[in-house]
């Protein structure tokens, strides 16, 4: 007998608990529970191809990136698979493992105020608001008015999820203990660090641009920054690689350059603590931003 979908988003959501080794049980029965084909309208779908998967590799500039499923089966969707939402953008609805594994690291915990930042089409706020619960809640802001549009009408059945078309690098709406920033930054904006409320976690994909290099398919790439707001020096590190779609307002020239260079030189892995301190450079100071320092002394 053939899987329903509703077995079928269990088998998917087991199956990326196995892949992303994903400690939140609350975030697993978010994923069996949000259905993904609601979030992403009718099929047939647009399906990211396999070797797209990994942006270090060279991808053919005559290869479509996108394959089409073969039907409009629900169960098409629930395998850990990117999904265009606006493919003359090349702008999809991320890989589950990669953005559960994000949303895991942060420790989400029945009760916590989130925001989302670049929350797309609003499917993976669906999934945190399951695992914070009824008693939490989350902002999810989105700069695109269009996707925007959609994710409010995708989220109206979770009474604890407020949408804001806008800027997320500069929305503050009080603070929050969890802070998922789904779009790539090259800086830190005061207003994610300000509003972290004590004992709160930030994850913000650093990303640079990276102009003309053949090994790289998207223009920016980089690495996932998890930051916990604790003590003087808040614990921070980078983790693993990322590409995806810039941030607006949290970009310019210099930071891109400043970043750049730290990835050349290898100075993620030095990362140990944020300051917030005023001070002046020295040589512990990675990144020393306007308003922040990625420190190599904790």
């Amino acid at each position: 007998m053939a899987l329903t979908v509703e077995d079928a988003r269990r088998a998917y959501a087991e199956e990326i608990r196995a892949v992303a080794e994903i400690r939140c049980d609350a975030l697993i029965e978010g994923l069996a529970k949000v259905p993904r084909d609601t979030f992403l309208g009718p099929g047939p779908w647009l399906v990211t191809r396999a070797h797209r998967g990994s942006p270090m590799l060279p991808q053919p500039p005559s290869d479509s990136p996108y394959r089409v499923t073969p039907d409009a089966d629900p169960r098409r969707v629930y395998h850990n698979i990117l999904i265009a939402i606006d493919p003359d953008r090349q702008l999809n609805n991320g890989q589950p493992s990669a953005n559960l594994s994000w949303i895991d690291s942060l420790d989400p915990k029945p009760g916590d105020r989130v925001l989302h930042v670049g929350a797309g089409i609003g499917y993976y706020t669906a999934v945190i608001a399951e695992a914070v619960g009824p008693t939490g809640s989350v902002i999810a802001v989105e700069h695109d008015p269009q996707l925007a549009a959609r994710a409010a009408a995708n989220l109206a059945p979770w009474p604890n999820v407020r949408i804001v078309a806008g800027d997320g690098s500069t929305f503050a709406d009080g603070p929050f203990d969890m802070g998922y920033i789904n779009c790539g930054a090259c800086k830190l904006v005061p207003a994610w660090l300000d509003n972290l409320a004590p004992g709160g976690r930030l994850l913000v994909p650093m990303t640079a641009e990276i102009p003309n290099n053949p090994l790289v398919s998207a223009s920016n790439f980089g690495f996932t920054l998890l930051v916990r707001h604790e003590g003087e020096r808040w614990p921070a590190r980078f983790t693993g690689g990322v590409s995806i779609y810039p941030c607006h307002g949290a970009r310019d020239d210099a930071s891109n350059a400043a970043l750049l260079d730290v990835f050349k030189k290898g100075g993620a892995g030095k990362v140990r603590a944020l300051r917030r301190d005023t001070h002046e450079r020295d040589d512990t100071c990675v990144i020393h931003g306007d308003g922040f320092c990625l420190s190599a002394s904790a």
